[in-house]
């Protein structure tokens, strides 16, 4: 039985007492089963209301989902368009060399024109010391 059935259930079993209205009990248990159905309304009004939040969620979490796979595609090299590449000219020949990030951290590179052993000397800045100047 849920909570309905068994109020009704509970005022007809007052009902068939035939208690007498004017007496101080009947007047109580009258008023218990007004709260008792004020209570019973306001946890179906509750129970809507979670069920319209749960949809709603549900949905949010549709739509992260379809956002997540839009920006963190699952396939990894997607990744390697977001790397820093960097055009450095040969000194001997002049060619223009575009070079990536991982390639300007390992320290040098041939100059695919000419064949000149080309190094690079990378530099990091300390923010801190920056600030404290």
């Amino acid at each position: 039985m849920d909570t309905i059935e068994s109020l009704g259930y509970l005022k007809g079993l007052i009902d068939g007492l035939d208690l007498d209205e004017n007496k101080k009990e009947t007047k109580v248990f009258k008023a218990i089963l007004d709260v008792l159905e004020n209570l019973s309304e306001d946890v179906d009004c509750v129970y809507d209301d979670i069920e319209d939040i749960c949809d709603e969620l549900d949905a949010v979490s549709e739509d992260l989902s379809d956002l997540e796979d839009c920006v963190y595609d699952d396939d990894d090299d997607d990744w390697d368009d977001f790397d820093e590449e960097y055009e450095i000219e040969c000194p001997n020949c002049g060619e223009i060399i575009s070079v990536d990030e991982e390639t300007v951290m390992e320290g040098g590179i041939e100059c695919p024109n000419c064949g000149e052993t080309l190094e690079f000397e990378v530099e990091f800045e300390d923010e801190f010391e920056e600030d404290e100047e």
